[in-house]
């Protein structure tokens, strides 16, 4: 059984997932392990210091894999100072599969890109996002939970993925990818009977062989202690709600914005939501505790490490036999009852 959707079809690969955009963690080693699992593999814009560099990291991914891959880029100006408009030209210029933009609007972009025969996905945060990402020409919508590796939320905006694919499936014209805490195969074959056509995972492939992350934050998402319960949001109170991983440096945060109530200052959680500090986490020190960084209530579901390859055909396996399994309980017809109400 081969599971074909419009995200499969679109973008030439072979299964319907999408391994999200994760600072300092989508580099080459990553994003060419889930291509060549058959999902599609994504580099993290940002991660380069320059386009220049993404442009080297393109191609060295390119020596690992011959199956297609993306890029993500999160457009943050006010935040993160940086040459967005550069890594769009190199992204159009290498003609990479796809481009996932975040947070800011695809919109100037879509004619260089279109031309150059990248297709566009749009991560929103709401269903007010997403109307705006259709009507900017994007090519899919990728929605997202509240119960995900979010950031960018704003009062209000505290809505699961139950809720959220639903309205998105309804409501858009352009085929809906499925971000929300997602680990498992039966998640994969919900989303699908949803109607969404494939599904984003970025905390999952974190705890993989080729993650290029320091074994011992691995071991610890995949820690029986672990669980849904093990997040937070920071950054609420700057209208920036953030899903991150629950610790010391997180739980300060909180307490810092607590203290702080309608008056927050930034420069005081600066250290603590410091990138570089979460860079140093990630490569050098594998200290969890020591470090801001995102992760949705998918830890819970998490147990082990494989590689991309055996998660990805175990995910795609366990989805294939929910989805058989479930459509051998549609009766149509029937001898009487329920059944041949259907």
């Amino acid at each position: 059984m081969v599971i074909r959707t419009a995200l499969t079809e679109m973008l030439g690969i072979q299964h319907p997932i999408i391994q999200g955009g994760m600072q300092h963690v989508g580099t080459a080693e990553m994003a060419s392990a889930v291509s060549n699992a058959g999902g599609l593999g994504i580099l993290t814009a940002l991660t380069q210091p320059s386009p220049e560099e993404l442009r080297a990291e393109i191609r060295r991914c390119r020596t690992m894999t011959d199956k297609p891959f993306g890029v993500n880029l999160t457009i943050l100006p006010a935040l993160i100072p940086a040459d967005y408009d550069g890594y769009v030209q190199v992204v159009a210029e290498e003609r990479v599969a796809m481009l996932e933009v975040a947070a800011g609007s695809p919109k100037k972009y879509m004619p260089m890109l279109r031309e150059a025969g990248v297709k566009v996905l749009h991560k929103s945060a709401t269903l007010r996002h997403a109307l705006k990402a259709q009507e900017a020409g994007v090519d899919l919508i990728e929605v997202v939970g509240y119960e995900a590796s979010i950031a960018g939320g704003q009062p209000g905006d505290e809505v699961g993925s139950w809720v959220v694919l639903a309205k998105a499936v309804a409501t858009l014209s352009v085929p809906v990818i499925a971000s929300g805490a997602t680990a498992t195969g039966r998640q994969l074959a919900a989303a699908l009977a949803m109607g969404a056509q494939g599904v984003t995972m970025a905390t999952r492939f974190l705890a993989t062989e080729e993650a290029p992350i320091r074994r011992e934050i691995k071991e610890h998402i995949a820690a029986e202690d672990v669980d849904e319960r093990s997040t937070t949001v920071v950054l609420g109170s700057l209208n920036n709600a953030t899903r991150v991983f629950k610790n010391d440096v997180t739980r300060r945060m909180n307490e810092l914005e607590r203290q702080m109530a309608g008056a927050v200052d930034f420069s005081q959680l600066a250290p603590l939501a410091s990138g570089a500090r979460t860079k140093t986490m990630w490569r050098e020190t594998g200290d969890w505790n020591d470090s801001m960084w995102s992760c949705s209530q998918s830890i819970g579901l998490i147990r082990d490490i494989p590689s991309c390859h055996d998660l990805v055909a175990r995910i795609v396996a366990e989805a294939e036999a929910q989805l058989s399994a479930a459509a051998g309980r549609i009766v149509v017809g029937g001898g009487g009852g329920v059944a041949s109400k259907l």
